[in-house]
């Protein structure tokens, strides 16, 4: 019987249908990206606030003054009488009340010049010249709860491991479309509950969701692509990233754009709401019809995708089985519970962990050592391009495993060498524990933890084939 692999040959592994649902689906790149890096944007540091004095926004009713008349008020006697205070952070440790004179207000404290007055630590009244501007005005996120930014995104990657075992197994359990339009679905709704937070603590707990369900949509439009197309032709998945890059080269013009943190965090979601039309062109993976022994919906799509492709598919093709057992209920235990599933396992686990570490540490700092941010922001996403570029020339030359392996080395290195930044040491680690992976170049794509097991034992470390390895789906 021939196998699911040659009967896509005949329907076409990569024609017209792969490469419209593939554009589709590569779009998630863009909106994953504008999820991932935004809080260099949507948490930008203010740069005009200071602390208001208790009684000042009484007094500036009364006295009629502007923003700028209250601040030279607060501010000014700071730095003339004590150089070391800014204003931000502490405050002088006096109250105006209604006898405060509107030309000087710090008449009253005449026997003391403005060097000898008290300060005071500021806790929440802060007043900034741009109040919505970033989450960091919206809710004073500045000097004492500066950390609580750094809090944000971790929340956020902290919903992207939530997502990654949640809707990882859902969407092995009730099909990669659904979980996928489910996830765009709520992306969208708490990427609009976040623009409208009235609090940090709602703020962070959508956040965590939009996590959540944006690492959903990230994996499974990875995995349909993947699935729907040939061995040969799985450098897709590689495309993708490059769609990734390419959201974060639009982010910054949709930041510079538009002013205030509640607008740029709608246009990075509302855009997800789109992504539910798929619901008409994009259909469930064949593959994983085939695991859950839903031959005639499998075959069904066979049919359509060679239709649209203009190839035909011979009339015997009429069943759809499975050859051998497969995981009917899998859990995630089925990640550990062989020997050489569980290598692999933890082995891309540590590479996925040392990548995002990073990666986005290397974003994060975009946003703090100063400089035009929008620009340095862009150039940062056009380098990736010539990197990913040369891994689509190189990968079917040498495979998965070395390109793998080079690039966290190399890079690790580059980072230790410039910047001395520990986690270098970590990216070569992870290229070296990359090459006791098994190649996948030019083989079929294994559908169980059997198969798993089965293709470690038939092909060596890093690509080194022993003998031939078969499928398991047949028709």
């Amino acid at each position: 019987m021939p196998s699911f692999d040659e009967v896509l040959k005949e329907a076409g592994e990569f024609g017209r249908f792969q490469k419209r649902v593939f554009f589709l689906l590569c779009q998630t790149g863009i909106t994953f990206s504008f999820l991932f890096a935004s809080v260099v944007f949507l948490g930008q540091a203010p740069d005009n606030y200071w602390c208001r004095i208790p009684g000042a926004a009484e007094l500036s009713e009364r006295c009629g003054w502007t923003l700028e008349d209250e601040r030279n008020f607060t501010i000014l006697p700071l730095l003339l009488g004590n150089g070391s205070s800014s204003g931000k952070c502490e405050r002088l440790d006096v109250v105006w009340d209604t006898s405060a004179s509107c030309t000087s207000p710090l008449a009253r404290y005449g026997n003391h010049s403005a060097g000898n007055l008290p300060l005071t630590a500021c806790h929440d009244n802060w007043v900034y010249k741009q109040p919505h501007s970033s989450i960091v005005s919206e809710y004073n996120l500045v000097c004492g709860n500066v950390w609580m930014l750094d809090l944000s995104q971790a929340i956020l990657n902290l919903g992207f491991l939530t997502g990654a075992f949640t809707l990882g197994y859902a969407a092995d359990r009730y099909g990669r479309i659904l979980i996928y339009l489910l996830s765009c679905l709520g992306v969208g709704i708490c990427g609009i509950i976040v623009a409208f937070a009235p609090n940090f603590t709602l703020f962070v707990i959508f956040r965590f969701l939009q996590g959540v369900f944006g690492k959903g949509t990230w994996m499974t439009c990875y995995v349909i692509v993947t699935e729907i197309v040939g061995s040969d032709q799985r450098i897709v998945g590689i495309v993708i990233q490059i769609f990734f890059t390419l959201g974060i080269m639009i982010l910054p013009g949709i930041a510079y754009l538009i002013p205030t943190w509640q607008g740029i965090q709608l246009a990075i979601s509302l855009p997800n709401f789109l992504f539910l039309l798929y619901y008409w062109v994009v259909p469930e993976s064949p593959r994983w019809l085939l695991t859950r022994k839903k031959g005639e919906k499998a075959l069904k799509i066979m049919h359509n995708i060679a239709k649209h492709n203009g190839k035909y598919l011979s009339p015997h093709y009429s069943e759809i089985t499975i050859s051998n057992e497969e995981v009917s209920n899998p859990s995630f235990l089925d990640l550990v519970r062989t020997p050489r599933m569980r290598r692999n396992t933890l082995i891309l686990m540590y590479a996925w962990f040392t990548s995002a570490l990073i990666y986005q540490g290397l974003i994060m700092r975009i946003g703090i050592v100063g400089g035009n941010l929008f620009l340095e922001f862009f150039i940062s996403g056009a380098v990736e391009l010539p990197a990913a570029l040369l891994i689509l020339v190189t990968i079917d030359r040498f495979g998965r495993c070395l390109p793998f392996a080079i690039s966290n080395i190399v890079a690790g290195i580059a980072c230790f060498i410039t910047t001395f930044l520990p986690e270098g040491i970590l990216a070569v680690v992870c290229g070296l524990l990359v090459l006791l992976l098994p190649e996948t170049k030019g083989i079929s794509l294994p559908e169980t933890v059997e198969d798993v097991e089965q293709l470690s034992s038939h092909f060596g470390k890093c690509g080194k084939k022993r003998k031939h390895q078969d499928t398991n789906s047949y028709i």
